[in-house]
């Protein structure tokens, strides 16, 4: 088992894995920018190296100064959360190249799943069913809109590097296609310096839903159930609840050996998700898969009882998975509700709901600044019931006791979501909040 491990993110999930890492009796590393030398991470951590200025583009972004502040540690892994460089192939390759262990698959497996084109071809080979679109990638637009004539609309543009939303766009008419291409073109070069896009059929009425994965190096994989995640707004989410209420025992058994099928088809070692869209038919089709942690593992935890960082700590450090699929059960019902803040500021008063299964993972403490640099996401507020109804209420009940001033907050958004009667009734697809002209830094989908 490793002595020291560097957390290579900051804000919530960095305070949750430098809890879990304190749990196993493993030393911890928190990398900060100059924006977050008094965050929480930088606090609880045994150790805080700064990386540099407040930019993601030169700290949480800066590959070399990481793996500098690794070695100078003497930290013999990295745990690098979600977002940042979670999903960088080239970050994995450098880490196994300095002999570093990185917390996630290996660089092969994630360059292969990242690219979303090449991922459509694994699956496809596989035996997963994936949205009808282009085979092969697109850099032209004349040559995209041939593609999307012959294909017809409306259809999806999307980036094949692409995550968080960016890169994407829905066109419903020919003449729309073009000017469309290029701005998704031109979002996803700057946001992942990749320009190269695909086309998919847009499904306009479907659920967003995705399996928890756990695999080992020894070829074991294992689903731990499955999230709904179709509450979302520009394709940033903002409520999951497992399980998803609209499944059969069936079909949720046929998610799961698909998702695990799925994975072996890549080789895939670690924590993972595959997403699906599920349609009013019964159909679902592959979507794309997360090669790290989700912001959303906690509901998962919540109805399986495992704890995901450290299995994820557990199989990067070469164990074998301590379950098998027979011992998984789904207990009880979970919902998350993320809590965004809508500006920067000082958190001037504070109070967090707990107790009675009620779960809030947060690095927010009074008079701590919520930075513009970074994700909106400041907290999440986790339940469990005993079914959805109890889930739904408990949510309110801690919805209503939790205080955030000093910084406006989408607490009020959550509570119209929960009393919606389509929400209450289970009846939920991925157009159940309006598309808004808000946007996202895309850190996280």
């Amino acid at each position: 088992m490793f002595q020291k491990v560097l957390v290579a993110s900051r804000g919530e999930i960095a305070v949750r894995i430098i809890r879990a890492l304190r749990e196993m009796g493993i030393k911890t590393v928190a990398v900060c920018s100059e924006a977050d030398r008094e965050a929480l991470p930088a606090q609880l951590a045994d150790e805080s190296i700064c990386i540099g200025p407040a930019p993601s583009a030169d700290s949480y972004l800066n590959m070399e100064q990481i793996i500098s502040a690794t070695i100078a540690a003497g930290a013999e892994a990295i745990h690098p959360g979600y977002g940042f460089l979670s999903e960088n192939a080239k970050f994995a390759q450098m880490c196994e190249k300095c002999h570093i262990s990185f917390i996630g698959p290996s660089s092969e497996a994630i360059r292969l799943c990242g690219n979303k084109a090449a991922a459509r071809k694994t699956m496809e080979e596989a035996n997963v069913p994936i949205i009808p679109g282009t085979k092969e990638l697109l850099y032209d637009v004349r040559t995209a809109k041939t593609r999307a004539d012959k294909m017809g609309y409306p259809l999806m543009i999307k980036a094949s590097a692409g995550g968080g939303g960016k890169g994407m766009r829905i066109v419903e008419r020919a003449e729309e296609f073009e000017q469309n291409f290029l701005t998704a073109q031109q979002e996803a070069k700057k946001s992942f310096q990749d320009s190269s896009m695909y086309l998919e059929r847009y499904i306009r009425r479907a659920r967003h839903i995705e399996v928890q994965l756990l695999a080992d190096r020894w070829g074991n994989v294992i689903q731990l159930g499955e999230r709904d995640c179709s509450i979302q707004r520009n394709h940033q989410k903002l409520l999951e609840e497992a399980p998803c209420p609209a499944l059969s025992k069936e079909l949720r058994r046929e998610l799961g050996e698909t998702a695990v099928r799925a994975a072996k088809a890549v080789g895939y070692e670690n924590a993972g998700t595959i997403e699906f869209l599920y349609c009013e038919d019964g159909s679902f089709y592959f979507m794309e898969m997360n090669t790290r942690i989700q912001v959303e593992h906690p509901v998962t935890e919540m109805v399986t009882g495992m704890d995901l960082i450290k299995a994820q700590v557990r199989i990067a450090a070469g164990e074998k998975l301590s379950v098998r699929q027979e011992d998984i059960s789904i207990k009880g019902h979970a919902i998350e509700c993320r809590i965004n803040a809508r500006c920067p500021g000082t958190v001037t008063q504070l109070h967090l709901p707990n107790g009675n299964r009620i779960r809030v993972d947060t690095a927010l403490y009074q008079g701590c600044v919520v930075s513009p640099y970074y994700d909106s996401m400041i907290a999440k507020v986790i339940v469990h019931g005993e079914d959805r109804e109890e889930a739904v209420q408990k949510m309110c009940s801690a919805l209503g006791e939790l205080i955030i001033e000093g910084v406006d907050t989408n607490l009020e958004e959550q509570y119209q979501i929960l009393m919606d009667k389509r929400f209450l009734a289970g009846q939920v697809d991925t157009h159940f909040i309006p598309a808004s002209n808000e946007t996202s830094d895309g850190r996280e989908g």
